[in-house]
């Protein structure tokens, strides 16, 4: 068993959910949180208040399962983040469990 965790951006809601039915990951959990990126350079120095960072709201899902299931989620993603037009790709990691009960 494995933790799987996957961050998008919320427009990408739906997708992500539909994505985790589609590698038959049927129990899952979400979480809302805002997602935080620092700006380059040069859009600091353009921005008259330069030291702020620019929020997205966020999800995060994570679910406790096996790792054919997550090898399918992982190619869904890879295919799915292959489709957009925006910088906002879709992530994930997978945390291995030493302990559970």
């Amino acid at each position: 068993m494995k933790l799987v965790l996957v961050t998008a951006v919320e427009e990408f809601r739906k997708d992500v959910i539909k994505l985790f039915k589609k590698a038959k990951i049927e129990c899952f959990s979400e979480s809302e949180i805002d997602g935080y990126k620092s700006p380059n350079a040069v859009m600091v120095s353009s921005n008259w208040f330069g030291t702020e960072r620019s929020v997205n709201e966020s999800v995060m899902f994570f679910s406790f399962t096996d790792e054919s299931h997550i090898d399918t989620l992982f190619e869904l993603i890879m295919a799915f983040n292959k489709t957009l037009e925006t910088n906002n790709p879709i992530h994930a990691v997978v945390v291995p469990i030493e302990k559970s009960i």
